[in-house]
């Protein structure tokens, strides 16, 4: 996407004073009139509606309120885990929160940018001005409009659908719309701006990031998706899951895997990479800087923020072994589950990450790993006297849990400095979702055959090469394949949250306690045993988040709260 105009923030006096004496046109910031009244201020507002797309480069990742990591601070973000969230500490987590709270609650961000649209779409239909690309950017707008009440509706439900500004002294009143409304809403939007887009840009075109019929098809299989589920499907109505397959089969043929899992991650934005099909570009001038926050101490940064982030043993216990073969079975729910070593995988707990999937070397930094021309070494001496360099004993910015984020990280030719400007984009839609999308949906519509072809299209990747479904898994262990393979695939790139959610199997899996790994040195013999680190608590509420209490009071009360709140 050509560079955001982010210094040009557009401030407008949106109500008129009687008094001609005190109708002045603003000196301190760039007046209504005038943003509507010149062609290319319009278009430096519309490119900054963009701003709405919330990266998951923060200091806060999502991973943190999942079993995807050990949080190891119990405020903020460590609320979630914990079960301490309420309608009067969620803004803690909110996408504005200093630390970017995980991108979780989106709630005043996602209707700030709601009437800045909305007031583009007006202005849109009464302007005389001249724009060669007019019905795009209205495409463009009603997109990013879409976009919002998707991330709304897997937040909170159904929200008060709004597709018009209020100014003061207009009497209204906003009560809640149903979630099957606010679907139909999306949908139309969705639908009336694919017409007006192009249909996809080259990843190393420097209009790639704005929308196109792509992204919208995209989140639509997302969509539709999500609607076919048990949260929000208990019937299980195939005709939904009917929806999510079509939705998918649309971007099937349009893009293909990227042959290198890691370097799908972490190169440049303009670079070439026809898996993407929308993503948050970033340049030397607005970039990120999620190496420093999530590396360890070895590179001076900070593990997460307060070692926060660090990968956890539930996550590297899902990744296969290279015979295909989960490592473990595992049995029970929630905090009393228990789990065995598969006999058929070949693990061995004291050789953990020795014929493992590709893909946990490519995306978590573990005891005795080599990254960016460095061993890892988060080990400890019996007596605890001596122990590793990247060792939680030796700083409090290595993660307790012994493991490292890789994925998203610098290769070995990128410098990992605080005065590096970090490019690689945030991917919102990739084609290796599409896929596992479809794959879910074709498999609730009784078709296994295409499931399993195309979950082993995604471990098929070249440099993943992991053995195909075999034809012997069926029914709910083929379902549990398709979910794992979500979680190993889409690690850390904000799925995992809300994939529990939708799945109806939160109490079962946001209950269960987080582990790390320990590793103790005792002469040249290395023992391995996992340590348990957090309790966690899920509360039936928790699969929708809280509408934050100063808002329903801001309303008078007239929007409802989430139920169970």
């Amino acid at each position: 996407m050509k560079k955001l105009i982010l210094l040009i923030t557009v401030f407008f006096a949106c109500y008129s004073c009687s008094d001609d004496i005190l109708d002045l046109t603003p000196i301190d910031r760039i007046s209504e009139a005038s943003v509507w009244s010149d062609a290319k201020l319009t278009t430096a507002y519309h490119t900054e509606l963009y701003n709405v797309l919330q990266h998951g480069y923060k200091i806060h990742m999502q991973s943190k309120a999942t079993d995807e990591a050990f949080n190891s601070i119990s405020w903020d973000i460590g609320n979630i885990p914990r079960g301490n969230m309420n309608a009067d500490n969620v803004g803690s987590v909110a996408n504005n929160h200093w630390t970017g709270g995980g991108n979780v609650y989106f709630w005043n961000t996602g209707f700030s940018y709601l009437r800045k649209i909305n007031l583009f779409l007006e202005q849109m239909e009464i302007s005389t001005l001249e724009f060669s690309n007019k019905d795009q950017l209205i495409a463009e707008a009603k997109f990013l409009r879409a976009f919002i009440y998707f991330e709304f509706i897997k937040r909170f439900g159904g929200v008060p659908i709004i597709d018009k500004t209020y100014n003061l002294g207009d009497e209204f009143s906003f009560t809640r719309n149903t979630f099957d409304e606010c679907l139909t809403f999306i949908e139309n939007d969705l639908n009336a701006a694919i017409p007006d887009l192009p249909a996809k840009y080259a990843s190393t075109d420097g209009n790639f990031g704005r929308a196109t019929a792509d992204a919208c098809k995209a989140l639509k299989s997302r969509m539709f998706l999500y609607a076919a589920s048990p949260l929000w499907n208990p019937s299980n109505d195939l005709t939904k899951w009917q929806k999510a397959a079509d939705a998918a089969e649309d971007l099937l043929t349009s893009y293909s895997l990227h042959p290198d899992y890691t370097t799908l991650f972490n190169q440049p934005s303009g670079s070439a990479n026809n898996e993407l099909i929308f993503t948050r570009q970033f340049s030397v001038t607005n970039f990120h800087q999620a190496p420093m926050h999530n590396l360890g101490r070895r590179y001076g940064a900070y593990g997460g923020w307060w070692s926060s982030n660090g990968p956890s043993q539930n996550l590297v216990d899902d990744y296969d072994m290279t015979n295909g073969e989960p490592p473990f079975i595992y049995s029970g729910s929630g905090a009393s589950y228990t789990k065995t070593i598969n006999p058929t995988s070949g693990y061995d707990p004291q050789n953990p990450y020795a014929n493992r999937d590709p893909r946990l070397e490519a995306s978590i930094i573990h005891d005795a790993s080599i990254y960016h021309g460095d061993t890892f070494e988060m080990w400890v001496s019996p007596n605890g006297s001596t122990y590793g360099y990247d060792s939680y004993k030796n700083s409090s910015d290595n993660p307790r849990s012994n493991y490292q984020m890789r994925k998203f990280m610098p290769d070995d030719n990128t410098d990992i400095s605080w005065q590096y400007n970090y490019t690689n984009p945030w991917i919102f839609f990739r084609l290796g979702e599409i896929y596992l999308n479809y794959a879910e949906a074709k498999f609730e519509l009784g078709d296994e055959d295409t499931a399993r072809d195309y979950v082993s299209m995604v471990r098929a990747r070249p440099t993943v090469n992991m053995p195909e479904i075999p034809d012997t898994v069926t029914g709910e262990e083929l379902r549990q394949r398709i979910y794992n393979e979500r979680r190993i695939e889409l690690a850390f790139e904000e799925h995992r949250y809300w994939d529990v959610r939708r799945w109806k199997i939160a109490e079962d899996i946001e209950s269960r306690p987080i582990y790390g790994m320990d590793i103790i040195l005792d002469g040249s013999t290395k023992t391995y045993t996992p340590i348990l680190l957090l309790e966690r608590t899920f509360l039936p509420e928790m699969y929708l988040l809280p509408i934050e209490t100063n808002e329903l009071n801001r309303n008078n009360n007239s929007i409802s709260q989430t139920p169970g709140w």
